[in-house]
């Protein structure tokens, strides 16, 4: 009967018969114990993922020419860098939005490193009117975890309040201790229209770059310097600010 069980029944039944079994059986039980003990291990484990965005901006070019004199050849210098995984790209007129992804694993301060003196060092070669690269490092945890969608059924509200409420619903949401950061997303903001009318700007022998540059200019206070009076120093601002009113006492600062 020993002959026909094979090698890997003799070993059984050598097992079976032996003292020593419960032991080793007691000992892989105590490894495992120690093993689950001593293991490192968290609720949430933090998965490092770097993650970097470019945002560029060419005035007055169409889509098309910013993807092909900023989007490829930012791309093209990009993937040299070690380490990155993903590039996308997100191209309107005027601007570009590239999505720099590295691999898992890789260090943040590193990969902003490498990230950086990438385009540092290619700098001159930035088109005549596009903008210097503007870089915000992202990660994992900029993921958002909470979406709320305010809407109105009413006709008589329009965006720009459903923004004003969101606004101030994303401020009391800021006070808890929990919450990082927020964004809102759509709605209209506030903003005022300007229709010239040619024929009155003919009238007045003014052209529509002069009504730019007083709407550039107003609402603007500077500093224009200070003078000494009465053993006090007046500051002096020019301009002034829509909607501000208030008398200038002792020691503050005088406005022309």
């Amino acid at each position: 009967m020993s002959d026909r069980i094979g090698i890997a029944g003799k070993i059984a039944h050598a097992f079976i018969q032996s003292k020593l079994t419960p032991l080793i059986v007691i000992a892989s039980l105590l490894l495992g114990l120690f093993a689950v003990i001593v293991t490192p291990r968290e609720e949430e484990p933090q998965i490092v993922v770097p993650m970097i965005d470019v945002y560029v901006t060419y005035p007055g070019a169409s889509a098309r020419e910013v993807e092909e004199r900023v989007t490829r050849p930012m791309e093209k210098l990009l993937w040299e860098i070690k380490g990155v995984e993903y590039i996308d790209s997100i191209v309107k007129p005027g601007v570009n939005l590239t999505i720099v992804r590295f691999y898992v694993g890789e260090g943040m301060e590193d990969s902003l490193v490498k990230f950086y003196n990438k385009l540092m060092s290619n700098y001159d070669r930035i088109p005549p009117g596009v903008s210097q690269p503007m870089v915000k490092a992202r990660s994992i945890d900029d993921v958002p975890v909470l979406t709320l969608t305010l809407w109105s059924q009413s006709p008589r509200i329009s965006g720009y309040e459903l923004r004003r409420v969101a606004l101030e619903l994303c401020t009391e949401i800021k006070k808890d201790q929990n919450v990082a950061e927020f964004t809102v997303i759509g709605g209209q903001r506030r903003q005022a229209r300007v229709v010239l009318d040619p024929a009155r700007l003919k009238v007045y022998n003014t052209s529509a770059f002069q009504i730019m540059d007083a709407l550039g200019k107003s609402n603007v206070s500077l500093p224009s310097g200070a003078y000494p009076w009465q053993n006090r120093e007046i500051l002096v601002d020019t301009g002034g600010l829509a909607g501000e009113h208030r008398r200038c006492g002792p020691g503050c600062r005088g406005r022309l």
